[in-house]
């Protein structure tokens, strides 16, 4: 499990390595014919030569993926949450946020609503509170889902092997779990209550999800918590470590920016658009395989520049409280979504651009 491989790393180590990079070493890692130590690209060093590495990444991504982006949207079933997570709108000592979980005719509305946009990918999401949102109702909510959409992946709770299985003979075809920051040191001080104090429990998420049979594995890390350089380069390190382990699975990577939430108390370490982009390209030019998420976190101007850069997937007309599609009410939301464009809107972006937007690229029936 990826907690063993872990343990063996130092984070503030990794930061001081990283530091210490110099021009040299990443000159001779961009024309290493393959790349072992990815650590290099991911340096502040790397800074340099991020017109190569863009232009590299583009071709990557091209060969490997042609000129498609997967649109897909999230759909946030509940803003219950048992966690006291420093940093998040839904965390549970939060007093300013209305706590609301979505009824089964609430979630057909939503999905209907979702599936009326053009999207048929679908992320489903809930805080962490297991009593509130069993499986039992995550998996009705699947049942719903599946009737309109052809890929659901799930972002929970981390669980047991058994209760993922229990999800994926439901329909589940993806997983994604952010590891938020991988210094213990810092984790901890983030999380001082609730269950996702659990560090090695979290870390350890997706192999289980990969043990029950997930189709696709998504990690990342949530930067502007920690060093963001040793943050992106340890969930670098840990989806290679699941491309290596779990070949069967298809793997992503996100690096979402910390963006404004109802009683955030943490004050962001700065990741520039720069910097934000170098981690994407190193991510593509070391897994030229990679799914890259970005999210309606980042603003618009942006996104449309990150096409074709190595993102394979984007969210498109994101909402983050439950019920945003059809009763928008910002008082549940967890976050503030910055490219607020329709899906038709952002879909003809990308044609301009010569992408072509995937509303589906999967179907049951052909499992």
């Amino acid at each position: 499990m990826f907690f063993n491989q872990w343990q063996q790393i130092d984070f503030n180590n990794i930061a001081k390595r990283l530091e210490g990079v110099t021009r040299d070493e990443v000159r001779r890692t961009l024309n290493s014919s393959r790349i072992d130590d990815m650590l290099p690209l991911f340096s502040p060093a790397a800074a340099e030569f991020l017109e190569e590495m863009a232009v590299r990444a583009a071709a990557t991504t091209k060969e490997r993926f042609g000129n498609t982006i997967q649109l897909y949207a999230p759909l946030y079933l509940s803003n219950e949450c048992g966690n006291s997570c420093l940093y998040c709108g839904f965390s549970g000592k939060n007093r300013d946020i209305t706590r609301r979980t979505l009824s089964t005719d609430e979630i057909e509305r939503e999905v209907e609503a979702i599936y009326n946009m053009g999207i048929q990918h679908l992320l489903l999401v809930c805080g962490e509170a297991p009593a509130k949102v069993p499986i039992s109702y995550l998996k009705e909510a699947i049942h719903i889902a599946a009737k309109r959409m052809a890929y659901i992946a799930i972002e929970i709770y981390p669980t047991d092997v058994d209760s993922y299985r229990e999800l994926v003979e439901a329909g589940v075809d993806g997983l994604t779990v952010y590891q938020e920051t991988y210094n213990a040191t810092r984790y901890a001080e983030l999380h001082p209550a609730g269950r996702k104090r659990d560090m090695p429990w979290r870390l350890d998420t997706p192999d289980r999800g990969a043990l029950a049979g997930v189709r696709t594995l998504g990690v990342g890390a949530l930067l502007g918590l920690d060093n963001p350089y040793a943050d992106a380069y340890m969930a670098a390190y840990h989806a290679r470590y699941l491309m290596k382990t779990y070949w069967r699975s298809q793997v992503t990577i996100s690096f979402p920016r910390m963006r404004y939430a109802e009683g955030c108390v943490v004050t962001p370490v700065e990741v520039t658009d720069r910097t934000f982009v170098q981690f994407i390209t190193a991510a593509r030019i070391a897994m030229p395989d990679v799914g890259i998420v970005v999210s309606t976190r980042e603003r618009a101007s942006l996104r449309d520049n990150l096409a074709g850069l190595g993102v394979t997937q984007m969210s498109a007309a994101s909402v983050t409280e439950p019920g945003g599609y059809t009763d928008r009410d910002i008082s549940t939301a967890q976050f503030q979504v910055e490219d607020s464009r329709s899906v038709e809107e952002f879909a003809a972006m990308l044609t301009q651009k010569g992408f072509e937007p995937v509303v589906k690229d999967w179907d049951h029936d052909l499992h």
